[in-house]
């Protein structure tokens, strides 16, 4: 049931995408928080709304995970500040749970350029306890998360994030912090790719470090399409995973 949802997704976001997405051709070109584990350091265009879609195949301690549409909606609130949505994505594990995860809502706000070249922004979320009850964490569960980049050559970006999670886990919280680095070379004008490390250090359970690799292109100045893949280097993480993502902006409001 899941595989016939999320293509009926992709392919509605993709039409409205080439129905709407050139509205505003003087706005900046597309800049997304996927699908590195590393958010982007600037907001969306004050008056914008993007929508940033994908789904993965993960396998995880020898279980398989189908998952999408991973939709998070990004509206520029002012010239600095974004309000954000990550809609309830559908989690389908082939003799176990599956069913819809939680809903999440959240604020970035850009700190702008620091002195040494660097953009930075702190995101604030709360993930609320929607979802199908093999799924959901059952908990409200704030984070806080703080990318940075900076350009290091006409070509290559240098960036990363330091993160704090508090989610709910068998019914008591697991302080998670996360650090991450990527490295992102500019391969033509509208497409790129990159190479992530992430790890995650809960303070029960192993830490879970990870490999990342993903590239991006951008048919036009407001769609793009990516494909990415990453292996876990621990026993706390997981084994492997392959996603694929389409996203979009459209100018909703006058800036």
């Amino acid at each position: 049931m899941a595989r016939p949802i999320l293509l009926g997704s992709i392919v509605l976001v993709i039409a409205c995408g080439h129905a709407f997405g050139d509205d505003d051709p003087a706005a900046a070109p597309i800049n997304t928080d996927r699908p590195a584990v590393t958010d982007s350091s600037v907001v969306v265009p004050s008056g914008s709304l993007q929508f940033e879609n994908g789904f993965a195949d993960t396998v995880s301690q020898g279980q398989q995970t189908f998952d999408g549409p991973e939709t998070l909606m990004r509206f520029g609130a002012a010239s600095k500040t974004e309000l954000r949505l990550t809609a309830p994505d559908y989690f389908g594990q082939p003799g176990t749970s599956s069913g819809f995860g939680d809903l999440g809502v959240g604020l970035k706000q850009q700190l702008g350029s620091t002195p040494g070249g660097f953009d930075v922004s702190i995101v604030l979320s709360l993930s609320t306890p929607t979802g199908a009850r093999g799924i959901s964490s059952h908990g409200y569960d704030p984070f806080v998360q703080l990318p940075w980049s900076r350009a290091v050559s006409s070509n290559w970006t240098a960036a990363g994030m330091l993160s704090v999670y508090w989610p709910t886990e068998q019914g008591r919280r697991n302080e998670t912090g996360e650090t991450t680095f990527l490295l992102d070379r500019q391969l033509r004008k509208t497409w790129d790719a990159f190479v992530e490390y992430a790890g995650d250090f809960p303070e029960q359970g192993g830490p879970r470090h990870l490999i990342h690799f993903g590239t991006a292109w951008k048919p036009t100045a407001h769609q793009q399409l990516d494909l990415h893949a990453g292996w876990g280097l621990s026993a706390a993480a997981v084994d492997h995973f392959i996603g694929v993502g389409y996203s979009f902006r459209l100018q909703v409001a006058r800036r």
